[in-house]
């Protein structure tokens, strides 16, 4: 296994430490190591610090849109081995504001949440909103979805309330746009993104208590993709997110996406892809040399008693559950598959109880805390072309037929 000597930190001109290793300067508390390479992948082994803990890396980020992952505790995030949380810009300015959760200590204490936090810009939720939303070359014109409140979203306005929120990692404000898409509206996109990046450091300034990530737009478009990436790559950004994928195209494609991108990606900068959270995509993505990601997908599926196993995924409220004193899954140690069977958790979802929910949300998160883990073992091992074999070979995708709906 090959490894990296130069990790960096905020900037190229942090001073050199005794080991020779780039280091951050002391009046910072954030970092990023590159600790090693898996040879036969683009896959990195690295460590994110961060004020509030260390993230290790390729690491999961389970979803905490209104500063709360549904239905599960900030204590039992930890025990399932969750290191960083996200949260959404957009659902917390509206409601219950920036200002509020400023006055409350900023975000961490306010949802209990002591670990690392990163917020996104809220761009993806603003363009989700299609009528309502009107988009020019300085910002984004929309209309509450809670009340019908016209409200003006721009680069500037979006880095100042994720500096209210106070969580460590921030984003800058993109426009994200769906696939299919004519490539010229892409290409408009991309200008307004890179725009938006530039403003969106001046408005971020020198700060030290946040790092501030830049956003590669382009769609399906490799040219694109790599024009947004040469622009936004000279920028002091201290770390890069790929966004617009896992909107509708396929693995594939988004495979020929980061296999293009990411030999243009700062080497020695974090690297996030927004939003692709199939398990399976996940694991081709850490092949192609991504660090952190997030999704909905383990609570959102958890909510509708679908759970991830490493036999594949099942279905809980299906008949043949009814009767199972089996758990969710035989190989996963989490505390709902310690103390409670299929059967049990199938009758909390037919009769309503919402402990259901929350149960097969829990494990979902461990699962995929399960999944990054094995893929950082494999790293480090130098083994991790077999382990994705293995896991593509062994873990089905979908549902098996004999789960039925």
């Amino acid at each position: 296994m090959a490894l990296i000597d130069r990790p960096v930190g905020r900037s190229d001109n942090a001073g050199l430490g005794s080991s020779g290793l780039l280091r951050m300067a002391e009046s910072s508390s954030f970092g990023f190591e590159i600790l090693g390479r898996d040879d036969s992948s683009r896959a990195r082994l690295g460590r994110l610090t961060t004020p509030h803990g260390v993230v290790d890396t390729p690491a999961f980020m389970p979803v905490g849109t209104a500063g709360a992952v549904k239905g599960v505790l900030p204590e039992q995030l930890r025990e399932v081995g969750t290191q960083m949380v996200l949260a959404n810009t957009y659902h917390l300015h509206l409601r219950p504001g920036a200002e509020v959760v400023e006055q409350l200590g900023g975000l961490g204490k306010f949802m209990g949440w002591d670990g690392p936090m990163l917020t996104d810009s809220g761009g993806y939720q603003v363009f989700s909103l299609g009528e309502l939303v009107e988009v020019d070359d300085d910002g984004v014109s929309f209309r509450s979805h809670i009340d019908g409140a016209r409200l003006r979203l721009d680069a500037a306005r979006a880095v100042s309330i994720q500096q209210q929120l106070g969580a460590d990692i921030i984003m800058v404000l993109d426009e994200c746009t769906p696939y299919p898409c004519d490539k010229a509206l892409v290409a408009r996109a991309v200008r307004r993104t890179v725009r938006w990046a530039r403003q969106s450091l001046e408005a971020h300034g020198e700060s030290e208590r946040q790092w501030l990530f830049g956003i590669n737009q382009g769609g399906v478009y490799r040219d694109l993709r790599a024009a947004c990436m040469e622009q936004i790559g000279q920028m002091d950004f201290a770390g890069f997110a790929v966004g617009g994928l896992s909107v509708g195209e396929g693995r594939g494609q988004m495979l020929e996406v980061l296999d293009g991108l990411e030999p243009l990606m700062p080497v020695e900068r974090p690297r996030y892809l927004m939003g692709v959270g199939k398990p399976h995509d996940i694991v081709e993505a850490v092949v192609a040399g991504m660090d952190l990601f997030d999704c909905v997908m383990p609570t959102r599926n958890g909510r509708n008693a679908y759970a991830f196993t490493w036999s594949g995924p099942i279905r809980l409220r299906n008949e043949r559950q009814r009767l199972s004193d089996q758990p969710i899954d035989g190989l996963c140690e989490c505390m709902v598959c310690r103390r409670f069977s299929r059967g049990y958790v199938r009758h909390l979802f037919m009769a309503g109880q919402m402990l259901g929910p929350m149960l097969v949300s829990l494990h979902n998160i461990a699962y995929y805390q399960g999944l990054l883990s094995r893929a950082r073992q494999s790293i480090a091992e130098g083994s991790l072309r077999q382990w994705r074999q293995w896991f593509f070979d062994n873990v089905p995708e979908e549902v098996n037929a004999d789960e039925g709906v």
